[in-house]
């Protein structure tokens, strides 16, 4: 059960948008320009890949599962099961040299800022990382610790079927976060 009276049947993070339309927008422009905005050189899968990890380090299980919906659907990892190895070992998943020192960096700032060191850097940048991309890792990591304390400090809740997050993944990466926020309920869900 929620801390707070939330809108019902609104998982995760929709519930709490719902209560608060005024702070919705902006989250919502915020997440479009970082994880949906075409126009960056890691791919919206790369960036959803970064969002799943730091939510899986930070035990978000409506962000990570949400967002490896989305990641493995920008990906076309249709059983999931490059996410999940992601989550589980960055270093030895089938992802690339790039890729893995970025989620690096991103596990460092989602335990405190200052545990990003010179040498996560520099293997970022010597595996062709450019500094806007390590700006925008850094920043999605930092967005996803206060999206994944959103959702948990409020105790929302997730729906148990897969289904729902396989099916806003598909809304999602046609129309991006801002243009597919709808507040329509659904009625399956356990309390997380």
């Amino acid at each position: 059960m929620a801390h707070i009276q939330l809108p019902e049947g609104l998982p995760g993070i929709r519930g709490p948008m719902a209560f608060s339309p005024e702070t919705t927008k902006p989250l919502n422009l915020l997440v479009d320009q970082l994880l949906w905005a075409p126009d960056n050189t890691l791919s919206q899968g790369e960036r959803e890949l970064i969002a799943t990890y730091v939510s899986s380090e930070n035990d978000c299980q409506y962000c990570q599962t949400i967002h490896g919906a989305i990641a493995s659907q920008w990906l076309g990892d249709t059983d999931w099961s490059l996410v999940n190895q992601v989550k589980q070992n960055p270093e030895t998943a089938p992802i690339s040299e790039k890729m893995k020192a970025l989620l690096a960096i991103a596990g460092s700032v989602q335990k405190g800022g200052k545990h990003v060191t010179p040498e996560q850097i520099d293997r970022a940048k010597g595996l062709g990382a450019t500094d806007k991309e390590i700006h925008d890792t850094v920043l999605i990591a930092a967005a996803f610790c206060m999206f994944n304390r959103y959702v948990d400090g409020l105790a929302t809740w997730m729906p148990d079927d897969t289904s729902f997050f396989r099916s806003r993944a598909v809304t999602i990466c046609e129309k991006g976060y801002a243009d597919s926020a709808t507040t329509a309920p659904i009625k399956t869900a356990k309390t997380v």
